[in-house]
């Protein structure tokens, strides 16, 4: 058996600039999505199962808002 990484993978949203907007961060660490704020990387951030995260990733994408 494999053990998953205790330590997150950040990854940039493909939407985030490098003008400093808006910029959020993702990674995924045994069956959660952990969300935060680029600009803030030792800030708060929100814990997700990763189905949840999928279906409001899909409803925004069904909403054109992405």
């Amino acid at each position: 058996m494999t053990s998953s990484p205790t330590t997150p993978q950040w990854r940039k949203s493909s939407y985030s600039n490098g003008a400093g907007g808006e910029c959020v961060e993702v990674a995924e660490v045994a069956g959660i999505t952990a969300v935060r704020d680029s600009k803030v990387p030792a800030g708060p951030r929100i814990a997700i199962r990763h189905g949840a995260w999928a279906d409001f990733v899909g409803a925004l994408r069904a909403s054109r808002l992405v």
